[in-house]
């Protein structure tokens, strides 16, 4: 599996942990961004990961800023594009279960490198049940299209 990986300034260090864990694991890692700890808008990383997601470049994006709440905005704005904000096991479990998620923001203030690592272990291992909430994709899917301009 392909993984896009993105981070602000915040969530630098905590993404090139990450980084060097998904690698070990065996994941291809795309890093787009950011390189350094010297301030970037989250915004412009959000985007380029969630466009590996969307060309199909990518099955899968983790995105990483200071609380993870800015990146998921984002992130979320674009169609396709189903962002998870995460800070247990059990949520990224659930949003991969339920939601179809394909997308991980992390808040590097928020957790550790331990907890990061064992909720995108789950995220990553954990597969989409359908059935019933396939319905409920297919209606934000509805919703997104109503507003995609042409």
């Amino acid at each position: 599996m392909r993984v896009a990986l993105a981070s602000d300034h915040g969530g630098y260090l905590l993404k090139e942990e990450l980084k060097r864990t998904l690698t070990e694991w065996g994941y291809s890692v795309v890093d787009v961004g950011c390189d350094s700890l010297e301030s970037v808008d989250y915004v412009d990383y959000a985007e380029k990961a969630v466009e590996a997601v969307r060309t199909g470049d990518c099955e899968r994006a983790i995105l990483v800023c200071g609380t993870g709440i800015g990146m998921s905005i984002a992130a979320n704005k674009f169609p396709g594009i189903r962002a998870a904000l995460c800070h247990d096991v059990f949520s990224a479990q659930a949003t991969r279960e339920h939601n179809d998620s394909n997308v991980l923001c992390l808040g590097a203030r928020v957790i550790g490198v331990g907890l990061a690592q064992a909720i995108v272990k789950m995220w990553l291992d954990t597969e989409f049940t359908g059935g019933r909430h396939q319905r409920r994709i297919d209606k934000i899917t509805a919703i997104e299209k109503r507003f995609v301009q042409p």
